[in-house]
């Protein structure tokens, strides 16, 4: 094959590895801002030229041939270079701009991410952002995503990750249910209360504490018991409103109704731990380009999560 051949081809070639790594025609044509069919007809015009399949189509998926992933393993690493080269030239000039895709978790990114993007986005125009909430972990890369909002004990090591704040867990109750049913006084009391906890498939409820200020203390391991349980920290906080009983929250979720003492304090005395993690972390995928609308949005996001938190 001539060279001016291979050259009209090279777009098919980066596509074919776009396809690889999604291993959908659909999601691969949302990623490169093209149709479907489009999608389809350079694969096709690619396989031609290359004599042989490059890609398996059935029903319900879509993988490269063996001679398909040979060719995506040795172009995709220069194609993600040139990528990455021609991000840098763009974002020289000072003002963050292009698009960026942020995912997070549901009840954080309603309670304490969604309240500061408004500034940012007046703040640099030139910035577009699409925020998918969810609880799902999903993978970055494969995703599309720019940067993720965690809230962790560990970001993964295979990531870049900023730390934001740090965050701790809170026991809180409505004043009512403490005089319907009494206030703990000490760890062991929680078990003849209604417990409102996190769900997590398979787990045991159970919650474990430690005492405050007492570096090494015993910690304390109580099974609990309640009403209602969810995977959402704003649907435990509402039921712990309603009265329903103690819940176990993240300090973002309880935070404005300590402050307008809607919920107080249990057991102050003692630290919640295990339950949620202690930080929230920007992260990505590790890059050595990080362009400049992403640095903007995490410093951002890091100042005014700690002006909230108080840090």
């Amino acid at each position: 094959m001539d060279l001016r051949r291979i050259e009209t081809l090279w777009s098919h070639v980066h596509w074919l590895c776009v396809l690889g790594t999604l291993g959908s025609f659909t999601a691969a044509a949302q990623r490169l801002g093209f149709s479907k069919a489009a999608m389809s007809q350079r694969i096709s015009e690619l396989e031609r030229a290359a004599g042989v399949p490059l890609v398996l189509r059935t029903t319900r998926s879509v993988r490269l041939t063996e001679a398909g992933q040979q060719l995506a393993d040795a172009t995709g690493g220069a194609f993600e270079a040139i990528g990455t080269a021609f991000a840098g030239i763009k974002d020289l000039a000072a003002t963050p701009r292009g698009r960026l895709r942020l995912t997070a978790p549901v009840a954080l990114a309603r309670q304490q991410i969604v309240p500061l993007l408004p500034a940012f986005l007046r703040a640099h125009p030139e910035v577009r952002l699409d925020l998918d909430l969810s609880d799902r972990l999903v993978p970055l890369a494969q995703e599309g995503y720019d940067l993720a909002i965690r809230h962790t004990h560990a970001p993964p090591e295979t990531h870049t990750a900023w730390t934001l704040c740090a965050t701790r867990s809170v026991l809180v109750a409505s004043r009512a249910y403490l005089r319907r049913r009494g206030t703990p006084a000490a760890p062991a009391d929680l078990a003849q209360h209604d417990c409102l906890h996190y769900l997590r498939p398979g787990d045991a409820p159970a919650w474990q504490l430690a005492p405050v200020g007492v570096d090494g203390g015993t910690k304390v391991t109580v099974p609990v018991a309640g009403p209602f349980a969810a995977n959402n920290s704003e649907a435990l906080r509402e039921a712990a409103l309603a009265g329903l009983g103690i819940a176990l929250l993240p300090d973002f979720s309880a935070q404005a109704a300590l402050r307008a003492g809607k919920l107080v304090p249990v057991l102050p005395g003692w630290q919640p731990v295990g339950s949620f993690g202690a930080h929230l972390y920007a992260i990505r995928p590790y890059s050595p380009y990080v362009p400049r609308a992403v640095q903007a949005l995490v410093a951002h996001l890091r100042e005014g999560l700690r002006a909230g938190f108080g840090e």
